[in-house]
């Protein structure tokens, strides 16, 4: 696969990112922190904060790193834009207007999976800095990789599970997947893992889906700090 641009255009665009928008990827990294750090112990978790975080992350990709940046140098950026704004609408409408998703871990064999993909995400700036030994030319918060992985490990956390909400993280891990062999960013080979993990917990066979189904839904009614309608809890996206 070749790509419009080469691997040291592709570090500039880091590198005006970061120094463009720094204190605002500070503060993205300690709000996904302390979401990440709080959610374990929280009986009733924010689920529509932690449903808008993710709807800011994928729509701060989108326009701060795609739109603003990464189209000098890509033109498909703009399409990519658009995907990512469609990913957070879909967390806005589905997470923060309708309270759909709930975010309190379930203890099920997946758990480990996904905390291992929210882990790795926070300390993906600092593993990119130890590999090119630099703060500064280097994919660090906000951008659509790290965003990518955080997602998977919050999604895996989440119920219902969801395909909707798990297709663009899905083809994203294998766009970005990609391009991280072709550009040399070791931290981004953690993407396609955490999108066969994903794939393989939103889209589980026929078996699997009856098995998980009904004491998903029935965990999800159970932490809202009201209950639903009895459809809220009978329909999945």
């Amino acid at each position: 696969m070749q790509l419009p641009f080469t691997k040291e255009q592709f570090f500039d665009v880091f590198a005006a990112y970061n120094e463009a928008l720094w204190p605002a990827l500070v503060a993205l990294w300690v709000a996904s922190m302390v979401v990440s750090l709080l959610l374990p112990g929280s009986r009733r978790p924010p689920d529509r904060w932690i449903s808008a975080l993710l709807t800011t992350h994928w729509a701060w990709s989108a326009l701060a790193y795609h739109a603003a940046f990464f189209t000098s140098i890509n033109p498909a950026a703009w399409a990519f834009a658009g995907v990512f704004l469609l990913q957070a609408a879909f967390f806005f409408w589905w997470g923060v207007v309708r309270g759909r998703l709930s975010f309190a871990p379930s203890g099920n064999a997946w758990t480990p999976v996904a905390w291992a993909l929210v882990a790795y995400s926070l300390a993906y700036p600092g593993i990119n800095a130890v590999q090119h030994l630099t703060l500064f030319r280097i994919p660090a918060f906000g951008v659509p990789c790290p965003t990518t992985i955080f997602t998977a490990g919050l999604l895996m956390l989440a119920a219902p599970r969801s395909r909707l909400l798990a297709v663009v993280p899905v083809i994203w891990s294998l766009v970005g997947g990609s391009a991280a062999f072709l550009l040399g960013v070791p931290a981004d080979y953690a993407l396609p893992v955490a999108g066969i993990a994903l794939a393989i917990f939103s889209f589980p066979s026929d078996d699997l889906r009856r098995h998980h189904a009904q004491p998903e839904r029935e965990a999800a009614c159970s932490r809202r700090a009201r209950p639903p309608s009895p459809s809220a809890c009978s329909a999945s996206p």
